[in-house]
C-alpha cells in the first residue's frame, strides 16, 4: 500500500479499512509526528466500545480464551479487536507475535482485527501507546476490544486503568489464591476465571479464590464471581461472555462505568502534561549541566530532593553553589 497522505489515513482509518487502521496504530506505537492528530480526529468517536481486560499470570492460557472469546462475541454478531501485548523481541524492539500464531483461526473474518503491540520495557505489562491504540480502534467502530497482557505481576495494575472490565485468569494449581492476593490482583479483579478447569483442583481452586474474596473488604456492590472454563475445548466461554456483559451492564446503571472513564482520561491528561512538562524543562537544561547535577549526587555533593528542587525552581542551575 503506497503512503497516504495523513488526512486520508485518518478518513480511511475512521471507515474502518484494516490496512490503513494497521498504518495508523503504527503512528501511534511509533510517536509519528501526525499520531496526535490522528488521536484528535478520534477522540471524538470514543466511548462506544466496551474494553475487556484479560490477565493473569503467564502459562494461564489467555490467548486460547481471548481467541474464545473474540469467537463468541462474533457469533453475537459483535465487531472484535484484540490488543496482545507481547513480550519486546530483543533484536527488533517489536513484539514477538506469540498470540497472533495462536489466534490463527480467527485470521480471515472480517468482523476481528487483531493486533500485536510489544510491551518495549513497560513495566505495567501493557504497551506504553496501548490506550492510544484501543481509541483509535473504538473510533474504527470496533464493539469489544479485547486487551490481553504478558502476565507480569504486580503491575498489572495498569490494565484495570486501560479496560473497563478485567478478567483475572488463573490456573487450577496450589497456591494460585495466595499468589492472586501477593501479586494484588485481587484489586484489580472484576471477575476470576479459573481456566484448564478439566484439570484437577479447579473446583478447589475456584473456592479459594472465593474465600479470599470474602475475606476482604467489599468496596462496591458488584459481587465478583469465579467461572471455571477450559478455552481448549469452549467450556465455559458462553458463561464468561455472559457475565462480562452483566458486568457491564452494572457498570452502566450505577454509573461506575462513566466514572472509571473519567478517571482515565484525567491520568491521561495528567501523563501528557508531565511528558510536555519533562520535555520543556530538558530543553532549558544544557546538557553539560544535567551530567554535571548528575555527578553531583553520585559523589553525594547533594541530595536528590535539593537538586530537583533547585533544578525545577530555576531551569537553569544544575549544581550546588
Amino acid at each position: 500500500m503506497q503512503d497516504l497522505a495523513p488526512d486520508e489515513l485518518i478518513r480511511r482509518t475512521l471507515a474502518g479499512e484494516r490496512v490503513p487502521l494497521a498504518r495508523a496504530i503504527s503512528w501511534v506505537e511509533n510517536e509519528h509526528p501526525q499520531a496526535s492528530a490522528l488521536l484528535d480526529a478520534c477522540f471524538g468517536r470514543t466511548g462506544r466500545a466496551f474494553r475487556l481486560g484479560i490477565t493473569g499470570p503467564p502459562g494461564a492460557g489467555k490467548s486460547t480464551l481471548v481467541t474464545q472469546l473474540a469467537k463468541e462475541y462474533r457469533a453475537r454478531g459483535e465487531t472484535v479487536a484484540v490488543v496482545a501485548v507481547d513480550p519486546t523481541s530483543p533484536f527488533s524492539g517489536g513484539a514477538l507475535l506469540g498470540d497472533r500464531v495462536r489466534m490463527n483461526e480467527l485470521s480471515g473474518d472480517d468482523g476481528v482485527f487483531i493486533r500485536s503491540m510489544a510491551t518495549r520495557g513497560s513495566m505495567g505489562g501493557l504497551a506504553v501507546h496501548t490506550a492510544q491504540a484501543c481509541d483509535v480502534l473504538d473510533a474504527a467502530g470496533f464493539e469489544r476490544i479485547l486487551i490481553e497482557t504478558v502476565g507480569v505481576g504486580q503491575s498489572e495494575l495498569e490494565v484495570a486503568q486501560t479496560a473497563d472490565s478485567t478478567a483475572v485468569v488463573l490456573v487450577p494449581e496450589s497456591g494460585d489464591a495466595v499468589q492472586a492476593m501477593k501479586a494484588g490482583l485481587m484489586e484489580i479483579a472484576d471477575l476470576f476465571v479459573i481456566n484448564k478447569s478439566d484439570r484437577d483442583g479447579a473446583d478447589r481452586a475456584g473456592q479459594a479464590i472465593r474465600s479470599a474474596l470474602h475475606l476482604r473488604a467489599r468496596t462496591s456492590e458488584w459481587t465478583i464471581p469465579v467461572l471455571l472454563t477450559a478455552a481448549s475445548i469452549g467450556r465455559g466461554v458462553p458463561e464468561l461472555v455472559e457475565t462480562f456483559e452483566r458486568h457491564l451492564a452494572w457498570l452502566t446503571e450505577t454509573g461506575t462505568l462513566e466514572k472509571r472513564r473519567q478517571q482515565r482520561l484525567e491520568q491521561r491528561l495528567e501523563v501528557l502534561i508531565r511528558e510536555l512538562l519533562w520535555k520543556d524543562f530538558r530543553a532549558q537544561v544544557p546538557e553539560g549541566a544535567w551530567t554535571e547535577a548528575v555527578a553531583t549526587l553520585g559523589d553525594r555533593r547533594e541530595t536528590p530532593h535539593r537538586l530537583a528542587a533547585r533544578l525545577a525552581g530555576t531551569g537553569e542551575r544544575a549544581t550546588p553553589d
